[in-house]
């Protein structure tokens, strides 16, 4: 089992006007997962990731960064292994162009310029955005700023990125490629990361290992599959199934469809059902229209 790189035991938090905001959190991140933190708007989700990184300090409770008290280290020796990338890029990028954005970091570590354009190099290659480096920042369309605060912090060597909605604002087509950015960070550069986010539906898809937030705690966790149970279950926290396990659900409860268990993707519905249909097993749907 990978060690843990980032541990975190929150048991309380509460904003300066008195308003409660996180409560008897305990979460794990080990080396090279992929973690999603799920959850409906106000349920602490941001919260808990200034926390993380050590933007918030002033609560009741640990945050251990390679085993070491995240209060106790200099921002300094923070963002040289982790980094959060907020929701909306321009609160995040200030510099004219690409090159400059991406170098700030490694410029203020105080590595050398050959070795700031070597980072820079990398970093966007990283991100597909090897050919942009000129580029203004004004001149870049949402999801290309989301993809240079990401090459941003990997300029400055981080090994865990925390991610704020970063599908968010983005079409279909852009949510996908972000997932897929991430996805082979993760596993291909052993980036781990923890992605904040209320989009049930790409989850089940990318993601190790799920925390659900609901009022300020951690209400469930494990993998998708442990966390994905019931459509009864999710209304509680404020969120649905994701759209083809509901399906499945229904096909399940309502037309009496054999299921052993609820699939969340639709690779594991087709082979489900397809295995359903050759046993002879049919739901009750199709029965009554084979006798109309």
């Amino acid at each position: 089992m990978n060690p843990i790189r980032l541990s975190v035991q929150i048991d309380s938090f509460t904003y300066p006007d008195g308003t409660a905001a996180l409560s008897d959190i305990r979460l794990e991140v080990r080396r090279g997962e992929f973690t999603g933190v799920l959850g409906s708007n106000g349920s602490g989700k941001t919260t808990l990731l200034k926390v993380m990184d050590g933007i918030i300090k002033d609560y009741s409770g640990s945050v251990l960064l390679d085993g070491k008290n995240i209060r106790k280290l200099s921002p300094r020796h923070i963002y040289r292994k982790m980094g959060l990338v907020f929701q909306n890029p321009d609160d995040q990028l200030f510099a004219q162009t690409v090159f400059e954005d991406v170098a700030f970091g490694p410029r203020n570590m105080g590595f050398p310029e050959h070795e700031v354009a070597e980072r820079v190099r990398r970093s966007l290659q990283g991100v597909d955005m090897t050919d942009c480096s000129g580029k203004s920042i004004h001149h870049l369309s949402f999801g290309q700023k989301k993809r240079i605060c990401i090459a941003g912090l990997l300029a400055m060597g981080h090994e865990i990125l925390l991610l704020d909605e970063p599908t968010a604002g983005l079409d279909p087509m852009g949510e996908y490629r972000m997932m897929q950015l991430l996805t082979r960070l993760n596993r291909e550069n052993g980036v781990s990361i923890v992605m904040a986010t209320h989009s049930v539906d790409l989850v089940p898809l990318f993601l190790h290992r799920l925390h659900i937030m609901s009022r300020g705690t951690i209400a469930r966790e494990g993998t998708p599959e442990e966390v994905f149970t019931a459509p009864e279950e999710m209304a509680d926290v404020k969120l649905r199934l994701p759209q083809i396990a509901e399906l499945i659900y229904q096909l399940k409860h309502e037309d009496q469809l054999p299921f052993d268990r609820i699939p969340l993707t639709i690779g594991e519905a087709r082979r489900e059902i397809a295995e359903k249909m050759q046993s002879g097993k049919q739901p009750l749907w199709l029965h009554k229209k084979e006798l109309q």
